[in-house]
């Protein structure tokens, strides 16, 4: 896997459970409704923790691809 690559999975799985973390605690109707913040900050953090575990051994994890390509420049 080439490390553009990679950060763009990285990216796209940190929005994915970040943002659905604070929709589950938005929206009504979920089993987080209203749960605090405190599921919002925990969601976030595992979600930097699994992006940084999958692209980490392939670009050094900046979970951004305007930071590899920037390196790559």
């Amino acid at each position: 896997m080439t490390p553009f690559i990679a950060e763009i999975i990285g990216t796209a799985i940190l929005i994915l459970l970040g943002g659905g973390v604070c929709a589950n605690v938005a929206l009504d109707k979920t089993v987080g409704n209203k749960s605090g913040w405190i599921a919002i900050t925990t969601g976030w953090a595992l979600a930097v923790y699994v992006a940084v575990v999958i692209t980490g051994p392939y670009s050094g994890a900046h979970i951004t691809p305007a930071g590899t390509v920037g390196l790559a420049v």
